[in-house]
């Protein structure tokens, strides 16, 4: 198989051309920031249609109405990590800091990737450009230490998360809980009910979620095989699918399958329709990240796992994570509600004993199902992007009084 590519496209217009009004910058460099940054950068265009908003970003940026400087986020869908991606980013650092400097955005807006951004931040910030970062870095999990850095090159910290206001407050950093872009629409039932019927028939029925990135990928998918072929050996009728990120990602998971022991038998894989995947399922079986929260909004009982390399969990991870759970429903109850193995070391045992206990246990599935729900309901009433925007525009405004 050829590898996969890193790279990111060049950009659409000469990185230094002076643009004759000022505007909003956002840098964003997953798909998942592409996703958050869509929803924040679609309701300031409605509010403010004349206001410039130019970005290093993705399509559905683009589609919210971003002027895309240069796009980004491929990478961390179907790419190999290594030299050439580190060169990539660095060049791309200096291109965002010469186009900063000749176009003097009014606000840069960094969305997540705290390695990619922190960088832009501080260089941004002495070119005297107000910093509002959107979706905190995850500084309560791990690398508290970093707190100084991100107080000296933030004026305010947009919170996903309904703990973290209170923990960047408590550290003299200004933050405000903006709800979750995931709680901003309704579910359309309908739509999705229509995709699952198309899904495989018969029971039980297990989600498979790898991730997206591709080193989650490559550590996480072979041991969803290894669950889904145990499972199946024990239930002769459970079926299964992998919702892909993408066409790219689900051609890799193929191939890697076939690579291997082949694709099992009562399996299959779809993308791009992971909500309907979620819906499908009786079961989802997924890798620790931002997803869980998608299955919360189902109220699927899941099993989460994150698969780590020993060897670096011994001699970092153990001494430089510091929160008690790392799954995000987990996270925000503030106790077990889903079995949380992160991270995860060795074979799928536990992943296939966990989700026999949720398939033979209708108490423990309705339980779980139950805290989901109150997870959720923290999100109530709540629109992360007309309530981000609302933060915003304090910066905007001609007394930028929005630190508070």
């Amino acid at each position: 198989m050829p590898g996969l590519d890193w790279r990111v496209s060049a950009p659409s217009t000469p990185s230094g051309e002076s643009s004759s009004e000022r505007g909003v910058l956002f840098t964003a460099f997953e798909p998942s920031g592409d996703q958050h940054a869509a929803v924040v950068i679609r309701e300031l265009r409605a509010r403010r249609p004349d206001l410039p908003v130019y970005a290093w970003g993705g399509p559905q940026m683009e589609r919210a109405g971003a002027t895309i400087i240069e796009q980004t986020g491929g990478d961390a869908i179907i790419g190999m990590p290594g030299l050439r991606k580190i060169l990539d980013h660095h060049a791309m650092h200096k291109r965002i800091v010469r186009w900063a400097r000749a176009n003097r955005p009014l606000l840069h807006i960094p969305v997540d990737s705290p390695a990619a951004n922190f960088p832009i931040c501080k260089a941004l910030r002495r070119q005297g450009t107000t910093v509002v970062h959107l979706v905190a870095p995850q500084l309560w999990a791990w690398g508290s230490w970093r707190i100084s850095k991100l107080r000296r090159d933030t004026s305010h910290v947009l919170c996903l998360l309904p703990f973290e206001e209170e923990w960047f407050r408590s550290r003299d950093v200004p933050a405000s809980f903006i709800g979750h872009p995931l709680f901003d629409h309704d579910l359309d039932a309908q739509a999705l009910d229509d995709l699952a019927r198309k899904m495989p028939e018969g029971g039980p029925r297990i989600c498979l979620l790898p991730g997206s990135r591709p080193g989650e990928l490559r550590g996480n998918f072979p041991l969803l095989l290894e669950a889904f072929e145990r499972l199946r050996a024990k239930y002769p009728d459970l079926v299964g699918v992998v919702p892909a990120t993408n066409e790219a990602a689900a051609q890799w998971l193929r191939e890697h399958a076939e690579r291997g022991r082949g694709w099992p038998e009562g399996l299959d894989i779809v993308a791009d329709q992971t909500d309907a995947a979620i819906r499908w399922s009786d079961v989802c079986l997924v890798a620790s990240g931002t997803v869980t929260l998608q299955i919360a909004r189902h109220a699927r009982p899941m099993v989460v796992f994150y698969r780590a390399n020993p060897l670096m969990y011994s001699l970092l991870g153990r001494w430089l994570i510091e929160a008690e759970f790392l799954t995000l429903p987990n996270l925000i109850a503030g106790r077990e509600i889903v079995p949380e193995f992160v991270p995860h070391f060795g074979d799928a045992t536990r992943l296939v004993e966990a989700t026999e206990r949720l398939l033979r246990d209708d108490d423990l599935r309705a339980r779980q199902q139950a805290a989901l729900a109150a997870v959720c309901a923290r999100f109530d009433g709540i629109r992360a992007g007309p309530a981000a925007v609302d933060r915003i525009e304090r910066f905007l405004s001609p007394d930028g009084g929005g630190s508070g």
